[in-house]
């Protein structure tokens, strides 16, 4: 039997695999208006607490564009880190809490282009209890592309209070 056409077969088959995957252009995010507003956040952002401490806030892109990091240094508190993504039609985050737990939020489906995004709970890492102090909600108002206001609600005790944080893009 003669094994040439095989062999021949076998390393065109080869070759052409290996040029379709070479070709491949690196995976980009499926369209989400939200993440997108989350994404157009980009840059440096400062503003001050409602007690008149600096507030300091960063967003860059993370993880080829799949993922926005936040580094937020807020008066004397230590950095805290919130991490956004989508989610198919969702926007959800992770909040890496200065202390010391990860509550996981989401925003119901979105359909259309928002200016708000609100998160809600979904669960926590390294939560002790649910008395522990830890985020529950958090809203983005996109007021405009240099104008963005936060509003981080925290749950401790049975008590919810929220802080809302006005920031202005550094240019």
């Amino acid at each position: 039997m003669n094994r040439k056409p095989i062999r021949a077969f076998v390393v065109f088959a080869l070759s052409l695999i290996a040029a379709t995957l070479s070709a491949q252009e690196a995976p980009t995010a499926t369209s989400n208006a939200g993440f997108d507003l989350v994404k157009s956040l980009a840059g440096n952002w400062e503003g001050r607490m409602p007690e008149g401490q600096p507030l300091h806030v960063s967003y860059s892109l993370v993880s080829n564009g799949f993922a926005v990091l936040e580094r937020r240094l807020a008066g004397g508190e230590g950095e805290m880190l919130t991490l956004y993504s989508a989610n198919g039609n969702r926007v959800a985050v992770i909040h890496y809490c200065s202390f010391g737990n990860q509550p996981q939020m989401q925003t119901a489906p979105l359909s259309a282009s928002p200016r708000k995004l609100s998160f809600v709970f979904v669960r926590a890492t390294n939560l002790a209890s649910k008395a522990t102090g830890h985020m529950v909600g958090l809203g983005l108002t996109f007021v405009d592309k240099d104008h963005l206001v936060q509003e981080w609600t925290w749950s401790e005790a049975g008590k919810v209070s929220t802080e809302v944080d006005h920031l202005t893009r550094k240019s």
